[in-house]
């Protein structure tokens, strides 16, 4: 039996303009993508291809203005605002270039934020919070911030973020664009190794040689995607 895809994108189109006298541009022009369960995916194209607004529709930061977007065969267009916000609580984990940390707070509460919106209490966020960092080698760092910390080591603290309320699907954009070329590699195979767990893995990126490190390499180019290959 084949089993059905985790994510399914039919037809997707994204529209932005149109109203108020500006011109409507269309950045996405009938996407069509299926990610299956524990795959680990790279998106890759030029500046302005459409990927990072193909990733925030992925996430549910966005809509299509067209076309449908399916997670578990459940079409996201019929979830309300509480829904769509639980899906991404519950379900993605986004890791950024930028890293995107709070400067005034430790790593270890950057780590727990998720959680303090999912209203996980404060003991278990703490515990859950000091595991993740193990698990990703910055046990010892949890009271350090993040100006204490190496480009590397605060990706990580990022990615550990990302898993806090589980984090079945991460969504890295541009996750080694900011890092050395050893503290990328190690990125990359830490992400492979949650590919391994069983996370479904979609990085967004511009560098080829990144994109070839995944397993699957799906191709965008002026809202289109051009190639998809293994």
């Amino acid at each position: 039996m084949v089993t059905p895809p985790l994510i399914e994108l039919r037809g997707v189109r994204k529209r932005y303009g149109g109203s108020g006298g500006q011109p409507e541009v269309e950045v996405l022009h009938g996407i069509d993508l299926a990610v299956h369960a524990g795959e680990f995916v790279a998106i890759v194209g030029a500046s302005g291809s459409g990927k990072s607004t193909l990733m925030n529709l992925l996430g549910g930061l966005d809509r299509p203005s067209s076309g449908s977007y399916f997670f578990e065969g459940r079409d996201v267009a019929a979830l309300d605002a509480d829904a769509l916000a639980a899906l991404r609580r519950q379900t993605f984990g986004f890791v950024f270039q930028g890293y995107h940390l709070i400067g005034s707070e430790t790593a270890g509460e950057n780590v727990e934020l998720p959680a303090l919106y999912a209203g996980l209490p404060a003991e278990e966020r703490a515990r859950r919070a000091q595991a993740l960092l193990d698990q990703l080698g910055l046990d010892g760092k949890a009271q350090l911030r993040p100006h204490q910390l190496s480009g590397g080591q605060q990706q990580r603290v990022a990615i550990a973020r990302a898993l806090m309320n589980g984090g079945r699907v991460l969504l890295a954009d541009e996750p080694t664009g900011a890092l050395d070329s050893a503290s990328g590699a190690e990125v990359m195979a830490l992400l492979h190794a949650l590919a391994d767990r069983g996370h479904t893995i979609v990085l967004i990126t511009h560098d080829r040689e990144v994109a070839a490190q995944a397993r699957r390499v799906v191709e965008i180019r002026d809202g289109c995607i051009v190639a998809d290959r293994m």
